[in-house]
């Protein structure tokens, strides 16, 4: 313990001591010890007691004056800032007291109480206390006093508005946060009401960081106040997750949600482009009801006018907020829509053409036209309409009245692509069907083998362009036949031709093939019909039959290889006919004969 340590505690423990023994009554010389080594919390209890009974000691009310600032000091004034300036004001009522009562007599009798305000002085250097030192002192410390609870006030003030504000910002963000399910619906369902709480939160979270930098200017005046908050703002990246925390405004490390950001942002987004775009959405479905019209009234595809009006640009602004918008789709019913109608219309005039080929391909084209409405249809059907139509009011309510009327429209425009689609694919069913076959007279000739109820047997088909084969009319009785296939599959060249009955009967319909030939004019038909299965004499029995586009059969010849055909050959400036095998070949000239 130093030398004033042990000064001070002899001291306080003889005051204690005088004072156990004479409880009744406090002297104040005793006191005085206390005060003057300043120890106001020991003293403080004694002094007020003093006072109780002597109200005619100037210096006990300048010590008790004195003790109400020093405790106002140690305060905290932002916790219990009533308290800390009621000890101001309790300090200047004792100076007041204090200067009220000293005097010239006071110093000079009670000198050794006044030695703080010992001075030299400078006319004639002598030690001495002066009144006007002590008064100067009083009003120094009284005008310090005042301008501290000012301060104080101010600094409460600003820290009780700054907390407030942000109290307030944040329960209207939680608020504005719980009115929606995510931030999809947020900026979806924003209205004018929503526009005026984001316009609020700006202005509110705008005055609390006001107050915030206002509350730490004026702290700053008051010097160390036990407080230095740093404050740190924060985003709000997600909805949903961020901004609900509340903050400490007390703590040093004050963590606080950047509220005006937000709003600004949301505000500028909802008014440039979700409610512009929701325009755009009745625009464009008033658009779209025009070709419908258009297509009804002029009966006219308007196929064109659908590739110019489809809005990428809009789709892709829709796509911020929703990854499937319900608008887009609903559009995309209408689009699909039109798209099969305009279709049929262009159709129309092919229908009646006896191309089958064109007829299937036409189908199909409808077919995929009705599976596009039908998909984007059932899509709608399954979407929960009611809560989607919450995010697209404002388009509901102009294009469809309610939910009710949109959730009919999906609902008739699949039941129509179901009943189209059923038509459409038994037609299809039925060209495709009719395509495997040519039609003559009252014959129908497959044009793809293994058809065991046909007396036709192909034998070689060449797509779209003409096939051969053998017809029998009972296991023995058979002949051979050539068509072409044209579009409409009732061939315009047809021959019929006699075979090798013996070997190209029925039961050896496994062993027997063809092979084919035309000129590059498609003028001239060869039909190489052999077996693979040899005779007796080990030849291969064949028939070859010279078909001519204008005139039919040209004449048709057997004839019994020494080897199994492979290819044939055409010299057309001689009109013989080269059948070639493995290693052998036959000359056939232009009559049919076999040349030696």
């Amino acid at each position: 313990m130093t030398k004033i340590g042990v000064i001070r505690f002899i001291v306080v423990l003889t005051f204690f001591c005088a004072s156990a023994t004479h409880a009744q009554k406090v002297k104040y010389k005793d006191l005085f010890g206390l005060l003057s080594i300043k120890q106001y919390e020991q003293a403080e209890p004694f002094l007020k007691r003093y006072l109780k009974d002597n109200t005619d000691n100037p210096n006990a009310f300048l010590f008790m004056g004195i003790i109400f600032q020093e405790k106002a000091n140690k305060i905290d004034i932002l916790k219990q800032t009533s308290l800390a300036i009621a000890n101001m004001d309790s300090a200047i009522l004792f100076y007041d007291k204090a200067y009220a009562t000293i005097t010239e007599k006071e110093l000079k009798r009670n000198d050794e109480y006044y030695q703080a305000y010992n001075r030299r002085d400078l006319r004639t250097g002598e030690f001495g206390v002066k009144l006007s030192d002590v008064q100067f002192d009083l009003e120094k410390k009284k005008e310090g006093l005042r301008e501290r609870i000012d301060k104080v006030k101010m600094v409460k003030y600003y820290f009780t508005l700054s907390d407030s504000l942000y109290k307030k910002s944040n329960a209207l963000f939680r608020s504005i946060q719980a009115a929606y399910p995510g931030e999809k619906e947020f900026y979806l369902r924003a209205n004018d009401k929503t526009l005026a709480d984001l316009s609020t939160l700006a202005i509110r979270f705008d005055s609390c960081t006001r107050a915030f930098e206002a509350y730490k200017g004026s702290s700053s005046l008051l010097g160390k106040t036990g407080y230095s908050q740093v404050l740190t703002i924060n985003d709000i990246t997600n909805f949903k997750k961020d901004g609900t925390a509340v903050a400490n405004f007390y703590s040093d490390d004050l963590q606080i949600w950047n509220y005006k950001k937000f709003a600004d942002v949301a505000k500028l987004t909802i008014e440039k482009e979700v409610l512009p775009m929701q325009n755009s959405l009745v625009r464009y479905d008033i658009e779209i009801n025009k070709l419908r019209e258009k297509l009804n009234h002029d009966s006219i595809s308007v196929k064109s006018d659908l590739t110019k009006l489809i809005d990428q640009l809009l789709l892709n602004q829709l796509r911020k907020f929703d990854p499937e918008p319900l608008p887009m789709e609903v559009f995309a019913l209408k689009v699909a829509d039109l798209e099969y109608r305009s279709a049929l219309l262009e159709d129309k005039p092919l229908r009646d053409s006896a191309d089958l080929k064109l007829q299937v391909g036409l189908t199909t084209k409808e077919i995929r036209y009705l599976n596009k409405l039908d998909s984007i249809a059932t899509k709608l059907t399954a979407k929960d309409i009611d809560e989607e139509v919450e995010n697209y009011n404002n388009f509901i309510t102009s294009t469809f009245s309610n939910s009710i009327v949109l959730k009919s429209y999906i609902k008739s425009l699949k039941e129509y692509a179901e009943r189209e689609k059923r038509k459409e694919d038994d037609r299809l069913t039925h060209n495709n069907e009719s395509l495997k076959w040519l039609v003559n007279a009252g014959d129908s000739i497959p044009l793809i083998t293994g058809v065991s109820r046909s007396r036709f047997k192909p034998l070689v088909t060449i797509d779209d362009k003409y096939t051969a084969g053998l017809a029998y009319t009972d296991s023995l009785t058979m002949s051979g036949y050539f068509y072409n296939i044209p579009y409409s599959h009732v061939p315009k060249i047809k021959a019929a031709f006699p075979v090798d009955k013996t070997n190209f009967r029925l039961s050896k319909l496994p062993y027997t093939k063809a092979i084919t030939f035309t000129d590059g004019g498609e003028q001239i038909f060869f039909i190489l019909i052999y077996s693979e299965k040899n005779t007796k004499d080990n030849k291969y029995p064949a028939t070859l039959a010279k078909v001519y586009k204008s005139d039919g059969l040209a004449w048709n010849n057997n004839y019994s290889l020494s080897f199994i055909p492979k290819e044939v050959s055409f010299k057309s400036d001689t009109g013989e006919l080269t059948i070639k095998g493995e290693a052998q070949q036959s000359i056939v000239d232009k009559n049919g004969k076999l040349m030696k």
